[in-house]
């Protein structure tokens, strides 16, 4: 066995028979590594922290869906479908909303979609969810 890294929970990732392992506190192998990790001392590092994966277009359509359903909530609807379902109620107050939530929701996913594809061609830097979300235009109710 041979420690590679700790971790701040006391367990160790190790390289057995050539392939990294986690020795889990209290498992079989545990006091080896401990015993192991007490002759290397300082010179065992603590495990890197992995770089956080890029956001996929899938992510920040899932960002997007949730601030135009949460929109459409602040309207007392379930939904953005269900708000945009009201586009020819006979009730004029809603059918008026609805149109503005639609014209709106529409707006938003042209913008998500260009600054996407800016950020695919390298054209800027690719933002947080919550930085993205920010740049969207609030609506403007009836």
């Amino acid at each position: 066995m041979k420690l590679l890294f700790k971790r701040p929970d006391g367990s160790f990732v190790a390289e057995i028979d050539g392939l990294p392992y986690h020795v889990e506190v209290g498992s079989e192998r545990y006091d080896l590594a401990h015993e192991a990790a007490k002759k290397i001392g300082n010179a065992l590092l603590f495990e890197p922290t992995p770089e956080p994966l890029p956001l996929t277009v899938a992510d920040y359509e899932a960002a997007i869906q949730r601030h135009v359903d949460e929109t459409a909530r602040s309207k007392q609807f379930r939904d953005g479908v269900t708000m945009a379902s009201y586009a020819s109620s006979t009730n004029p107050q809603w059918e008026t909303e609805a149109l503005a939530f639609i014209a709106w929701r529409d707006a938003v996913w042209a913008f998500a979609y260009a600054e996407l594809a800016k950020v695919q061609a390298g054209e800027r830097e690719q933002p947080t969810a919550e930085a993205f979300i920010a740049e969207i235009s609030p609506i403007i109710w009836p």
